[in-house]
């Protein structure tokens, strides 16, 4: 379910499907002739084209959410949970619909992007249960005849962009909460899978929101510069890459909004000569290979102490040899990468390895793939003996390449993960109770496992790294997620004269 219009090819001797922006609660084509490719990443062709927003286009979005703001905001919050009630159930019924949206555009297989859907279906929940983390707080006669209380309230035009490789899920870490509390939305989902946020958009209309107070334009720095800049947009939320985080957050705070920007990820498993190695194991091939590597919470480095570390690889090794990449619809454990450059600059990183003198133990370049030949495949890879000082070590690939680093022990495991720029998320895996105490609280990373590869806070607590992975006021939903998209209002109150209301029996309702 994409909104589209038909527009020349580079050619200009064929039309291509053209996903348009969404304001106002309608498609609207906009005032560019730029657009970019969507392709199908398991066969390796471009599919539709996706319309680039003119600074003009992103005004006029944020226009049409500063006209719904003063409407959104005064709607009682009986009915705001009535429109996230309905919005939960219709996701909830036709998640298959997006699950083949994201599998398409994306490259995920289903059962991955029915998993990304069930995660942000999480954040919608709690968008229901909005009227318990807004609430203020009252304290009576603090002096005499005088009350002190807090409201929290919208902040009105908010901006979201967000990234590809979860293009359902990222949006919904956000724009439910914000909604929920209020506030009006402009989205900038990512212009290489946008086709998912059009048909949320859709479905929160279907719900029953009012038009213009969720929006999505679509483009690139053109798009987001605008978002960025715009006086009447309040707050700015972002996942992504590190180096574009930082630009995000250094951008929009000059400009006065508040900001939460995600960054990259450098995840570590540290894994102790006590753990489960097959538990150990199970662990790093799914934390490694879901969604082809393509998440800032995979695990990209397993630090295995030396004494283990070679029955680790093995079973590493063996299990890898089961996995099947292929076509995402055809029930296969991997799919591709999301676009051919960014498949080729993984594989790169193979002979970094090779040259900073790595053992390559399994060789995804030239996988046995179910599906297209020009599907933009890569295996999963298994790089041992990754010297610290390799790119290969420090970058962030974004693939399924799992590198594995060796240490004498816990403490030089430790200090190898505290070392790192990054400290979104990390692991450990023992049997070790006091180690595992010791790890949670000397380790300097945002979101923890023990036995547990892939860290991801449920919804009523809050996502966020450290260091390099984090910049801004908040983590992301959960709490923390309601306090950024509120500001708190104090009052301090007197009243000399009570009023009286008159008669009514009936029982108290909901208006």
């Amino acid at each position: 379910m994409t909104d589209t219009r038909t527009a020349p090819t580079a050619e200009g001797t064929a039309t291509a499907e053209v996903v348009e922006h969404w304001i106002d609660g309608a498609p609207v084509p906009g005032e560019s002739d730029r657009t970019g490719p969507v392709y199908n990443p398991a066969r390796g062709v471009e599919q539709r084209r996706v319309r680039f927003a003119t600074t003009a286009d992103v005004d006029a979005a944020v226009q049409a959410a500063a006209r719904a703001f003063p409407m959104w905001r005064d709607t009682s919050i009986a009915k705001r949970q009535q429109v996230m009630f309905a919005f939960r159930e219709l996701l909830n019924a036709r998640s298959d619909e997006l699950a083949a949206i994201l599998t398409s555009e994306h490259g995920k297989v289903l059962g991955d992007a029915a998993g990304e859907i069930s995660r942000g279906l999480e954040v919608v929940e709690l968008a229901c249960a909005m009227p318990a983390y807004t609430k203020g707080e009252y304290s009576e006669n603090v002096s005499t005849g005088i009350d002190v209380y807090t409201l929290r309230q919208p902040l009105g035009v908010v901006g979201v962009i967000s990234p590809f490789n979860f293009p359902a899920m990222v949006p919904m870490w956000f724009f439910p909460l914000a909604i929920a509390a209020g506030n009006t939305v402009v989205l900038k989902p990512s212009e290489k899978d946008p086709s998912a946020s059009i048909w949320l958009a859709r479905l929160m209309q279907e719900a029953g929101l009012p038009d213009g107070v969720l929006n999505v334009v679509h483009g690139d720095k053109v798009a987001v510069d605008a978002l960025l800049e715009h006086p009447a947009v309040r707050s700015i939320s972002f996942v992504g890459s590190t180096p574009i985080a930082q630009y995000i957050y250094a951008t929009a705070t000059a400009n006065g909004k508040r900001v939460q920007a995600l960054g990259g990820a450098k995840n570590h498993m540290l894994v102790l000569p006590d753990a489960d190695l097959d538990l150990a194991a199970d662990a790093a091939v799914n934390a490694g290979f879901g969604s082809a590597g393509e998440r800032c919470m995979a695990i990209s480095a397993v630090v295995a102490v030396d004494s283990i570390a070679d029955e680790l690889v093995a079973k590493i090794s063996e299990r890898m040899s089961r996995l099947r990449t292929g076509d995402g619809t055809r029930g296969c454990d991997m799919g591709p990468l999301i676009t051919r450059e960014h498949r080729d600059k993984v594989a790169g990183y193979l002979d970094v390895a090779a040259s900073d003198g790595a053992s390559v133990v399994v060789d995804g370049r030239d996988p046995d793939v179910d599906g297209e030949p020009d599907g933009f495949w890569m295996g999963p890879t298994l790089i041992d003996r990754v010297p610290t000082s390799s790119a290969v070590y420090r970058d962030e690939i974004f693939g399924p390449v799992l590198s594995v680093v060796r240490v004498d022990g816990y403490e030089e495991g430790l200090d190898l993960i505290n070392s790192s720029r990054y400290g979104n998320g990390t692991a450990i895996f023992t049997n070790d109770g006091g180690a595992a105490r010791r790890f949670q609280r000397e380790v300097t990373v945002g979101m923890v496992g023990i036995n547990v590869p892939i860290p991801v806070p449920v919804a009523y607590h809050s996502f966020g790294g450290w260091k390099d992975s984090l910049f801004g006021d908040a983590k992301a939903y959960g709490p923390r997620g309601f306090d950024f998209f509120t500001q708190e209002k104090a009052i301090t109150s007197r009243w000399l004269d009570p009023s009286h209301g008159g008669l009514n029996l009936g029982f108290p309702q909901h208006d």
